[in-house]
């Protein structure tokens, strides 16, 4: 049986620090499937097909094997799961404040299907402190991103910025 993991997020942009999750999981998994949500309340700066394509560009430097795909998503996480015979769902975790929430997350998620595992990985310590909503705040105000992000992502940000 094919073990399929499903890693969600937003990727409004897709930092090292979402790299890192998504190389790391590849090793645990014979699939991972980066599933970027629509996302309704947070109001993505890139569209989804944006986002989509940022995450196909960042991977493909690393996905040889083929064993990660990008998919786009909307609706329960856990029926997006369900319907791609997902078992584990991914949640990257940068802070113990994360946890709170995540472990919420986690609580829902086994009652609407208790066959589908939340398993939680911790930033390395190199990335613990990237995230997305930053990231975008120290461009928007003209601060170098480049530690936190591929030469890529960089200039895509610039750009959207300037729009």
């Amino acid at each position: 049986m094919t073990k399929i993991a499903i890693y969600p997020g937003t990727f409004d942009p897709i930092t090292f620090g979402h790299v890192d999750i998504i190389k790391r999981a590849s090793e645990m998994f014979d699939h991972i499937i980066v599933a970027a949500a629509k996302d309704n309340y947070k109001n993505p700066l890139f569209s989804l097909d944006e986002r989509v394509q940022l995450i196909e560009e960042e991977i493909n430097f690393f996905n040889k094997s083929g064993k990660i795909s990008v998919e786009k998503f909307e609706g329960l996480l856990i029926n997006f799961a369900e319907k791609k015979n997902a078992r584990v769902i991914i949640r990257g975790l940068r802070a113990v404040s994360d946890f709170e929430y995540e472990f919420q997350m986690f609580g829902m998620n086994a009652k609407l299907n208790p066959d589908i595992q939340t398993i939680f990985l911790p930033a390395s310590e190199t990335n613990h402190f990237i995230a997305s909503k930053l990231v975008k705040e120290v461009a928007k105000l003209g601060g170098d991103i480049s530690k936190f992000v591929s030469k890529n992502v960089c200039e895509k940000l610039q750009q959207k910025l300037k729009m």
